[in-house]
């Protein structure tokens, strides 16, 4: 089997390693059948080639592609920019994608340039999230109930749904939390690899960060744990296990 290839973008190493184990664990994957790149650490290699791999997972992370140029720290610009030099060849291949969280805004912001904070944002905490009618039908959502909750936290959204995608699950909070472009190019809102346990770290972690008053973090965290999130883990699972089989 060909590596997944897992690229992250948190510059903090807790939550990078948090989120990795995370990532590995609600996937199925051992440690490896993947390619970790941090790219808060390091660039993309010039010889890499999507042959290699499976499939590509994007976690999420601090950025957002509608910030002004110089609202972004040196980091946060060069990350972006590698993960979007990648989203022409995935997009015109239909290269298997997932992106999660940050993922959508780069998938929107590639394919119609319409993330924005305008609307949609959501405060750290769940979305009560239902399957649409195409999202019933997709192989990524498959075992998922009609309605399922999941956690998110986001400043920037999608605005619209972009041309040539399906719109697979929605919120009232914010519409688009899942959406498919062509066959294979995935990405959600919500963040489908984390449990209670991980998001009260990525709390602890951000509590500084603007998602949040600081003063809020421990009524989150008691959020956090009384929460029922589980079903999202289902999208990475399927996801690996459909691309694993198909790369040999």
């Amino acid at each position: 089997m060909k590596p997944f290839l897992i690229l992250q973008l948190r510059p903090e190493t807790e939550a990078s390693d948090s989120e990795f184990a995370a990532i590995c664990r609600t996937a199925g994957l051992e440690v490896g059948e993947t390619r970790r790149i941090r790219l808060d650490q390091d660039d993309l290699p010039e010889a890499m080639s999507l042959d290699d791999f499976s499939g590509v997972i994007v976690g999420g992370g601090p950025g957002c592609v509608s910030d002004a140029p110089d609202a972004k720290t040196k980091v946060e610009a060069r990350i972006e920019a590698a993960v979007l030099g990648l989203m022409p060849e995935i997009t015109e291949r239909d290269f298997p994608f997932l992106g999660c969280c940050y993922g959508i805004g780069i998938l929107g912001h590639h394919l119609a340039q319409n993330v924005s904070k305008a609307r949609y944002g959501e405060p750290v905490g769940t979305a009560d999230c239902t399957l649409t009618l195409a999202g019933k039908s997709d192989p990524l959502c498959a075992g998922l109930p009609e309605r399922f909750e999941a956690f998110v936290g986001h400043k920037e959204a999608v605005q619209s749904l972009p041309e040539g995608c399906e719109h697979l699950v929605e919120a009232l909070s914010c519409p688009y939390q899942m959406i498919r472009y062509k066959r294979n190019v995935y990405a959600t809102q919500f963040h489908p690899e984390a449990d209670g346990a991980e998001f009260e770290t990525r709390i602890n972690i951000y509590k500084h960060r603007g998602y949040f008053p600081p003063e809020e973090a421990e009524s989150l965290i008691a959020m956090c744990r009384a929460a029922d999130v589980t079903a999202p883990e289902l999208i990475l699972r399927n996801f690996v296990a459909r691309y694993r089989s198909l790369s040999g």
